[in-house]
């Protein structure tokens, strides 16, 4: 067996009704003066008093408001901020792109990491990777970190809080992770391997049954299990599997759609939700079996309730023609792209024709809620 390196998971996680609160002293032993990271105007407000707590504590924080996703630019300002100002720690507070900046940040300055996610949106505040984009959104590459944060804190009280889209974008990219590792990994003879599929499966399972319950209603049984497994299960699915547990078309779809230009910019889990469909169609094309074609529509139902994108109409391009969707399907085609991880050969061509079969779709789904 080759040798493997393994960041399964943060150092410690706290998680619960009034988690920050009770992880201040933890945070006291890790830094006296972090640089504490965010970005949404949404969530201002949440970070002011995390500032306030941590005054309390003895703690002397400095603020640092990104002004893009995790960008190159936002990331050199933050990393010259945090050493004129001697800080000793990064505390980012935010969606996944913002503690992505974070985990970033921390690692090129080695410092300790904590991350507070705002948000049930992804599973960045787990992970030992952060993904790059330019400072107008478009993805250019993943980051392969030293490590996963030293602490990760999971606030439900402050989580419970975020929109319900966000948390149904956490959905479409968590119940991914099974779609795309049993696709590449389930082959795999690597133990750990096998285990990650195996919990991505349980994840999946565990989203239908829960998913729209917990979308519903953010003070039930069902919230909790689908929001610790959208940030934080699907995150140890990674740590476990590591490189070898591979993306297969959604994410790298995804990194293709960011080229584009949109009215309404979606979330990150709802074009990887959209491009899961489209992998789905690719394998319904390239198989013998009836397994992708009622997984699309299983899933194309489940997106539904959700209020999730399942159409090329549904995510809001500014531009839909085909020349522009090529250049979505050029960058997810690119030689270095984990799409060529599938089972069977993918050209831009094969892509374009798959998305451009989901112009309009059709569902059997009765429910429609309010997408906020």
């Amino acid at each position: 067996m080759s040798i493997n390196n393994h960041s399964i998971s943060p150092s410690k996680i706290v998680r619960g009704d009034g988690a920050w609160i009770k992880s201040l002293d933890l945070i006291a032993k890790l830094c006296k003066r972090p640089l504490i990271i965010g970005r949404s105007s949404s969530t201002k407000r949440i970070r002011a008093s995390f500032k306030k707590d941590l005054l309390l504590k003895g703690i002397q924080p400095i603020s640092f408001e990104l002004n893009h996703d995790c960008c190159e630019l936002d990331v050199q300002n933050a990393y010259l901020i945090s050493k004129n100002n001697n800080c000793d720690g990064i505390i980012a507070a935010g969606g996944g792109k913002v503690l992505d900046a974070g985990k970033l940040i921390a690692d090129l300055l080695r410092l300790n990491c904590i991350t507070v996610p705002l948000s049930a949106s992804t599973c960045a505040g787990w992970t030992s990777l952060s993904n790059v984009y330019t400072p107008d959104g478009k993805f250019v590459k993943d980051v392969t970190l030293r490590s996963c944060p030293n602490l990760l804190i999971f606030d439900h009280k402050i989580v419970r809080a975020a929109p319900p889209r966000t948390l149904a974008s956490g959905m479409a990219d968590a119940v991914a992770k099974w779609y795309e590792s049993s696709l590449t990994s389930s082959t795999s003879k690597d133990g750990f391997v096998q285990q990650a599929v195996q919990m991505a499966r349980v994840l999946r399972d565990q989203l239908f049954l829960n998913g729209f319950q917990a979308f519903l209603d953010p003070l039930s049984n069902s919230w909790e299990t689908v929001a610790e497994g959208c940030a934080l299960t699907a995150g140890m699915i990674g740590g476990l599997g590591g490189a070898q547990c591979r993306t297969a078309a959604a994410h790298p779809i995804h990194n293709g759609f960011t080229q584009l230009e949109y009215t309404n910019k979606p979330l990150h889990g709802e074009l990887v939700g959209f491009g899961l469909l489209v992998q789905l169609h690719l394998e319904e094309k390239n198989s013998h079996s009836q397994l992708p074609k009622q997984a699309k529509s299983q899933l194309i139902d489940f997106f539904s309730q959700l209020n999730l994108p399942i159409s090329i109409e549904s995510i809001c391009l500014r531009n839909t023609t085909s020349d522009e969707l090529r250049k979505a399907c050029k960058f997810a085609c690119n030689t270095n792209s984990d799409i060529h991880q599938l089972p069977f050969p993918i050209t831009e061509k094969d892509l374009l024709e798959s998305i451009q079969s989901f112009q309009s779709v059709h569902t059997n789904s009765k429910i429609k809620i309010n997408n906020t």
